[in-house]
């Protein structure tokens, strides 16, 4: 690590901490040249991920967006913003362990959407109206009546 001060390369740790919530290390150097003492951090270096958008442009995976689609769909329904924020990371996690860096954004949405069936239908029903562009009451009722019939299938087997 290069010394700010005199751009000498030899350095020793003081002092190594966790930061950004165990996503980086904080350490604390000194110089070994001018005796100079100086922070840096180190992060894991991830490839970034691709979207392909419906119309076949490409973007890049904002975490950002996401979370905000999964807010407006989750509002007044009682999930708290730590829930919200572990299913976006569990969803990064997934695209990050992938071999492929290349992802539609039909199955991130299929990734979420299978989420928030877990923890609240109301709204895995948001989000699909959104993501899957309902045109009326009929794509409401026909993603209810799936709903329906799947509860009732593994109330049959369970």
């Amino acid at each position: 690590m290069q010394c700010p001060s005199c751009q000498n390369t030899d350095s020793r740790v003081l002092e190594s901490r966790a930061a950004d919530g165990g996503r980086s290390v904080r350490r604390r150097r000194e110089c070994l040249n001018c005796d100079f003492r100086f922070t840096t951090y180190e992060r894991v270096e991830t490839v970034p991920i691709t979207v392909i958008k419906r119309d076949g442009c490409r973007e890049l995976f904002n975490r950002t967006k996401v979370l905000h689609g999964l807010s407006r769909a989750c509002d007044k329904t009682g999930l708290d913003a730590a829930r919200l924020e572990t299913i976006v990371e569990n969803l990064e996690l997934q695209l990050q362990q992938r071999t492929a860096k290349e992802v539609a954004s039909s199955e991130i949405g299929e990734l979420v959407l299978k989420e928030l069936k877990q923890i609240s239908e109301v709204a895995y029903i948001r989000f699909a109206s959104v993501y899957r562009q309902f045109r009326g009451i009929d794509d409401f009722v026909s993603t209810l009546e799936t709903m329906n019939k799947e509860q009732e299938h593994f109330a049959a087997v369970g």
